[in-house]
């Protein structure tokens, strides 16, 4: 897997579990830093990790308004907890790092759909984030 394949899934990996704890991604991202320097077994967090989480946390609020926005009949409260935070990681990406081409944002968004949660999660994560896409240019603010 490259290595933005795998900062991406590491990413996901701490939202979700900040989601879970009800508390905010870049502690759960200080934590995992923390552990892996002091746990031989813990992987080092990448500069890439770091920047998409504390990416999310910086634009979070926006982040979920655009998604709660763009899903029809299906609030933020109510989405798998894997799909609701790979739309806030792709989203992040999508809209905020002019690095990655937005093909790419939506491959691996589709790719971490398919492998993390259910079968109907990868055609409703491209459907959002292909919208999202196409309305990038007034989006950001």
């Amino acid at each position: 897997m490259a290595a933005r394949s795998k900062a991406r899934q590491r990413a996901l990996q701490i939202l979700f579990e900040a989601d879970q704890r009800g508390v905010p991604p870049v502690d759960v991202l200080a934590d995992w830093a923390r552990l892996a320097r002091t746990d031989d077994r813990q992987p080092p967090v990448s500069e890439y990790t770091r920047e998409l989480v504390e990416g999310y946390a910086a634009h979070a609020h926006r982040i979920d308004e655009l998604i709660s926005q763009y899903t029809v009949s299906w609030p933020l409260d109510r989405m798998p907890v894997v799909d609701r935070n790979i739309l806030r990681l792709s989203t992040f990406e999508l809209i905020w790092q002019d690095g990655t081409p937005d093909p790419v944002v939506l491959d691996e968004a589709v790719r971490l759909a398919k492998e993390f949660s259910t079968d109907d999660s990868p055609s409703f994560v491209n459907g959002l984030l292909g919208r999202l896409k196409d309305l990038k240019p007034t989006l950001r603010r």
